[in-house]
């Protein structure tokens, strides 16, 4: 074992890497595991791969989120768009760009949390890269997965539903909280609510957790590729439902319009939004990492898709529907449509998340 105090420039790459790899289990379909030129798995006929990855200061401070925490979503925002496609993970190939000052310390906690979470959902880590930084840290997952009957964003059709699972806007509202000094420990418990009383300990909690700790519907995503013809298209909501929403119309060259009244908000949004007279939507359309599912369903599918959804508790909101026209989004209130402008997470804006955030609702049409 490794001094935790010592930083990884003090062990050096080859220390830092023969401890790692005394960490990472055998899993099943790996043929050669970490520590040769390459790693050699058993894959299906088709394989999906995914990458994504955080930069410090842009995707995570580390003064906000304990490393555990780091590694747990650093995998999950990998394993969200494999379920999306209706995929099974199954190896994840991890790379890191350390400062040399960074505390061994800080690279376990990341993988207690990484390895955690690929150990919950199947997923092996057969390898990857470490380099020095002058800063900031890059971490960096690939994840393969296996598919058959894979569902893909481009085969929205003119009369299909809008459907989105779970709840949105939690993530969004949890940066806030990170930024008003809202604190979670290593195990995912609260520390400290910020500059919010005690009185709002279990929100607090619940939309830190949203951001920190994500939990996207996997098992429902990989359900659904036994069910592949009740959806015509899926994604999973990354970036924010204008963005992503777009996106798929993009694909799809379809219109779509979005009913505010129906997306399905999370409750403790709600709550914050009423305290500080904002309008909760916003967080939904514009915040983003909310890591539920999009789905484009016919009418007459629907009922099977909802009874899909029971079997794995999976809360389902019909949010709207997509029609022929040029690839772009009204939103209804009431009896009023307007445009809907993208406002959703861009990763070379200058601004900051919540700046971005506030333009977005700027631009949003005013509540009636």
């Amino acid at each position: 074992m490794l001094d935790p105090d010592k930083t990884v420039g003090e062990v050096g790459e080859r220390g830092l890497v023969r401890h790692l790899i005394s960490r990472l289990p055998a899993g099943p379909g790996v043929r050669i595991g970490p520590g040769d030129d390459a790693a050699a798995v058993e894959t299906g006929e088709l394989t999906l791969v995914t990458s994504d990855g955080f930069v410090e200061g842009r995707h995570f401070h580390r003064d906000w989120a304990p490393p555990r925490l780091i590694g747990r979503k650093l995998l999950t925002v990998n394993l969200s768009d494999v379920a999306a496609m209706s995929g099974a993970p199954r190896f994840a190939i991890v790379n890191l760009f350390l400062p040399p000052e960074t505390k061994v310390e800080f690279v376990d906690g990341l993988y207690d949390g990484l390895l955690e979470r690929a150990a919950e959902t199947g997923v092996s880590v057969i390898g990857g890269n470490i380099g020095s930084t002058t800063g900031p840290m890059v971490l960096d997952v690939t994840l393969l997965g296996l598919g058959d009957a894979l569902l893909t964003r481009d085969g929205a059709k003119p009369g299909d539903l809008l459907v989105c699972t779970g709840y949105l806007g939690a993530a969004a509202q949890g940066i806030e909280l990170l930024q008003q000094g809202a604190r979670l420990a290593e195990d995912g418990e609260l520390i400290d609510t910020g500059i919010w009383t005690p009185n709002s300990a279990p929100s607090v909690q619940h939309c830190l957790r949203a951001q920190l700790d994500p939990a996207p519907p996997l098992a429902f995503g990989r359900a659904l590729a036994e069910h592949a013809h009740l959806v015509h298209a899926a994604m999973d909501l990354s970036d924010g439902l204008s963005s992503d929403l777009l996106s798929m119309c993009e694909a799809s060259r379809v219109f779509a319009i979005v009913d505010a009244d129906k997306i399905p908000l999370d409750p403790q949004v709600r709550k914050f939004a009423r305290a500080r007279a904002r309008d909760a939507t916003s967080y939904a359309l514009h915040g983003g990492e909310d890591y539920q599912l999009l789905l484009a369903v016919a009418p007459e599918s629907l009922e099977g898709v909802k009874d899909l959804a029971i079997v794995w508790d999976m809360p389902l909101a019909v949010i709207g529907e997509f029609s022929e026209g040029p690839p772009a989004i009204s939103l209804k209130r009431g009896e009023r449509l307007n445009p809907l402008p993208a406002g959703g997470h861009d990763h070379f804006r200058s601004a900051s998340r919540t700046a971005k955030l506030e333009r977005a609702k700027q631009d949003e049409p005013p509540a009636e």
